[in-house]
């Protein structure tokens, strides 16, 4: 047994290397250097404000119609930046990122490994190497954006803090509300699944550092709040093949005159398609799919989603994969599933959308362009929700329906009851009182 176990620690271990290399080769090729350009943007506007007696929202960035365009807030959680070189804070941001984006992929994976019986070292190194060849990804590292931390921060009240019912659950959520307004989407999901404690407890947050950073900027609070954020020129043409959003889409069907109405139309629906599955979704106590629909829900009714903001389909492209070990070994669900996710993977590597870069028009364009919008939408609609096959409960602390007698960890990734360790994984689903997934 310990020279089998020794074997099978060696072919993991080379597993890895051979992956990592191979990750390595692949980004060589297809990794675009942007050389940290927002990160440069938020240096530079820093600096401005700090050193050079300016107006932070009046930098732009040589060259360029960019400037700062996040809250003051984030201008005070980024202040420590104007005080380094500039490598100092292209280290910062990279081990920042990485480190956050580890920790996120094991909350949601570990338990998935654990039911699987994969080894769990290796499911980690696994996963992060995929994550490293993921175009969102790697746009957030090379451009020195702040994504991962937001989606940390949102992760950790709705996989950690709300599943054990801590009375911080919903900070995590308003503080990243105050960096950057669109995880404000996440005040909106507690508000419809009645979190109300939770709920209340972010906006606090979020109007408590709001207030903050007023109080310590009144200048730059009064700018943002009533000329910058209204300003949309500052973050690029809704057209460009970036913007993976319905905004986007509607703008490339005509550039110069984007219908609104049909755009707010398509938001509509698309929200009530979320609110039903999320309420769906919290009802059986299946939070971290509640957080997959609502970060995929955000990169479609943002006006601009830009690829590297799609690091926010992360954990449903994770839940598709548990999902998958979830359902009968060798069966058609499992192998439909695992289909799903590897083609949505493979397309968010590929970079596919820029074929159509200076040409989006045509049918071939309009399918081309929007690539990424359809996953998103395909997640949005067909992400399955994690049932327990046991009666509902009511919930004696949130208030919320619980899955009675189920067990919840605090990743929010509900377990298989599963009193034999010993059977296989694909029979799990049969004999352990296991999820049933629709």
């Amino acid at each position: 047994m310990v020279a089998q176990g020794a074997r099978r620690t060696a072919a993991q271990v080379a597993g890895v290397v051979a992956l990592a290399v191979a990750v390595t080769a692949f980004l060589s090729v297809a990794a675009v250097r942007h050389g940290f350009f927002d990160l440069k943007v938020y240096y530079g506007a820093l600096t401005f404000w700090v050193h050079d007696d300016g107006e932070i929202y009046d930098y732009l960035k040589p060259g360029t119609q960019y400037g700062f365009t996040y809250p003051p807030f984030a201008a005070l959680v980024m202040l420590p930046m104007a005080y380094l070189p500039w490598p100092a804070a292209i280290t910062v941001s990279v081990v920042a990122s990485v480190v956050v984006s580890a920790v996120l992929i094991w909350w949601l994976l570990d338990p998935v490994s654990r039911r699987a019986g994969w080894s769990r070292w290796f499911t980690l190194a696994v996963a992060l190497c995929l994550a490293a060849a993921y175009e969102p990804m790697r746009e957030t590292i090379n451009f020195g954006q702040v994504n991962m931390l937001l989606l940390f921060l949102v992760g950790l009240d709705l996989l950690r803090l709300l599943p054990a019912r801590s009375r911080w659950a919903g900070v995590g959520i308003g503080l990243a509300t105050a960096i950057k307004l669109t995880p404000g989407v996440f005040i909106i999901y507690l508000l419809i699944t009645r979190r109300w404690r939770a709920a209340f407890t972010s906006m606090v947050a979020a109007v408590v550092a709001t207030l903050l950073a007023a109080a310590l900027f009144p200048d730059a609070s009064r700018e943002f709040w009533t000329a910058s954020l209204w300003n949309t020129s500052r973050v690029g043409e809704l057209a460009f093949v970036s913007n993976q959003s319905l905004r986007g889409v509607v703008a490339r069907l005509d550039p110069d005159h984007p219908s609104t109405l049909a755009w707010l139309l398509l938001v509509l629906a698309t929200l009530g398609i979320w609110a039903w599955r999320s309420r769906a979704a919290v009802a059986v106590g299946d939070e971290a799919t509640g957080l997959a629909l609502t970060g995929a829900l955000m990169c479609l009714v943002s006006p601009v989603t830009w690829v590297h903001h799609l690091v926010w389909l992360i954990p449903a492209l994770i839940l598709l994969v548990d999902n998958a070990m979830a359902a009968p070994a060798h069966g058609p669900r499992r192998r439909a599933l695992l289909a799903f996710a590897v083609i949505a993977y493979g397309l968010l590597i590929s970079r596919i959308v820029w074929a159509w870069e200076k040409d989006f028009t045509g049918l071939d364009g309009f399918l081309g362009s929007n690539t990424y919008v359809w996953i998103s939408l395909a997640l949005l609609l067909l992400l399955p929700i994690r049932r327990w096959a046991v009666p509902v409960a009511a919930g004696p602390a949130t208030g919320r329906p619980e899955p009675a007698g189920s067990a919840v960890e605090p990743a929010g990734v509900p377990q298989l009851v599963e009193p034999d360790r010993g059977t296989p994984t694909g029979e799990r689903h049969r004999v352990g009182g296991p999820l049933a997934v629709r």
